[in-house]
């Protein structure tokens, strides 16, 4: 018995010996094997943490400059998409769904196609000869003083270059900028990538109680902005016509903030592209035009707006030598010339409006007398379906109080962060009409000011207006 245990004991100890070898032999042949393979390839963990690295190194190094950290996100990317998506009706976006005037596209065409082949190579760089010396002649006339074409007027790549330019041109590290709230979305980003301070106060809804309300109820606090202007404070943007509310800022309210500006030696950034859009009995007052302020405001303007063109991405800045001599620089150093044959139809188209400014068919009026009707009639339909609009005295959109029809929307679903955004991203998934959130016109802190409106645009052609005003009808009437 003590034999059998014996053998037992050294057949397992000859097995685990056999095991043993074996273990080792293999490990012998996979390290032989390594060795081999490491003089052609380099080692599995050392490649893999030099990819890791260069992936983390490439990664760093082409970050977004800080400059622009934050503005990384469009409302104008994000509903442009969405639209497409979803397929609404789009009353979201600022632009005319209708023909511009006849004698302004055959202008572009005869420039293209002319005898002159010019017109299709580059132009003097701050402005095409033509239409600088157009514009100085028609804001010569509306201003009440002689503007020199060569020097205190430059042509940009839209009015929103004309901004860059401005901003850029009178913005460095330090400087405040004061932005009145809603601003048109690229105004605080522009300030920041200069080194600017955006500096932003909110006009405030006053009126309260029944009966429409208008642009004009939006106001600003007087006292809140004087306490604003300090030794930092470099300039102020100020929207009129404004976008989105549609108020028209009047003599009291202008002279408020050219007396501040005159006060602290602040420069006015005056954003009038909607200049010409104004019901009467309201008017456009141009900042440059009061008292002691020529000598301190840039205006910016736009010919998709005059002209009902916004994809020609034309516009100008004038005001004194002294002070264009900025964005002049900006500009040469990045767009530095605008596309001529643009320049060269909207010169023409000018000069034929100039022509008949003194009748009631020029363009310059009756384009405002064309949205009348369509405002009104925008107005009704929101006011008949629930929601609370803000009638606009100039431009080409409107604001709505979109709550009362709160309990017809289920927002549930939707993940942003504000109201605005859930609300009109349901309704175009859901009633397919598509508008825009006016908290995207606001600063983080101030978006939820905003969140129970929505902002629709009435520069459409009749029958799209009717069919929006058809859709929230059988939406309101739905269970």
């Amino acid at each position: 018995m003590a034999a059998a245990c014996l053998i037992c004991t050294l057949n397992f100890q000859s097995l685990q010996c056999c095991h043993l070898l074996l273990r080792i032999t293999i490990m012998f042949v996979a390290r032989q094997g390594l060795q081999a393979l490491s003089k052609a390839l380099p080692s599995t963990t050392s490649y893999l943490q030099k990819r890791s690295l260069a992936a983390m190194s490439v990664g760093n190094k082409f970050d977004l400059p800080d400059r622009y950290r934050g503005s990384e996100k469009s409302v104008w990317v994000e509903y442009i998409q969405l639209a497409q998506e979803t397929q609404p009706l789009n009353l979201g976006q600022g632009f005319p769904d209708f023909a511009a005037p006849d004698h302004v596209t055959k202008s572009l065409a005869e420039a293209c196609t002319g005898e002159n082949v010019l017109l299709n190579q580059y132009t003097r760089g701050f402005g095409h000869l033509r239409l600088v010396k157009a514009l100085s002649q028609l804001y010569s006339k509306v201003i009440g003083r002689s503007i020199d074409p060569a020097t205190e007027v430059l042509v940009t790549a839209g009015a929103y270059e004309a901004l860059f330019a401005t901003i850029m041109g009178h913005t460095g590290p330090g400087d405040e900028v004061i932005i009145i709230e809603p601003f048109f979305d690229c105004y605080e980003p522009m300030v920041r990538s200069a080194g600017g301070t955006p500096k932003f106060i909110p006009l405030k809804l006053v009126k309260s109680g029944p009966g429409p309300i208008s642009s004009g109820d939006w106001k600003l606090d007087v006292n809140q902005l004087s306490s604003m202007f300090n030794s930092k404070t470099k300039s102020i943007i100020v929207n009129t016509p404004h976008n989105p509310i549609g108020k028209v800022f009047t003599q009291e309210e202008l002279t408020v903030i050219a007396d501040l500006c005159k006060k602290w030696n602040v420069l006015c950034i005056s954003d009038e592209v909607y200049e010409w859009m104004v019901y009467k009995p309201f008017k456009h007052i141009r900042m440059a035009t009061l008292p002691g302020m020529w000598e301190r405001t840039i205006t910016i303007g736009s010919a998709g707006k005059t002209f009902s063109v916004t994809g020609w991405k034309t516009g100008w800045a004038y005001g004194p030598a002294e002070l264009m001599k900025n964005p002049m620089t900006v500009h040469q150093n990045c767009v530095y010339t605008c596309t001529t044959p643009v320049q060269e139809a909207v010169a023409r188209g000018f000069e034929f409006e100039m022509s008949r400014m003194d009748s009631p068919e020029c363009y310059f009026y009756s384009l405002a007398e064309e949205l009348l009707p369509k405002r009104d009639f925008m107005a009704k339909f929101l006011s008949e379906v629930g929601m609370v609009p803000t009638v606009p005295e100039g431009g080409y959109f409107m604001i709505a109080d979109w709550t009362p029809l709160a309990n017809k929307v289920d927002l549930s679903q939707e993940k942003d962060k504000y109201r605005d955004y859930k609300f009109t991203k349901w309704m175009s998934k859901n009633v397919k009409l598509q508008g825009i959130p006016p908290s995207a016109f606001y600063s983080e802190p101030n978006k939820h000011l905003i969140e129970d409106y929505v902002r629709y645009c009435f520069i459409k052609k009749d029958e799209n207006l009717q069919k929006a005003a058809e859709i929230l009808q059988k939406w309101k009437g739905s269970k």
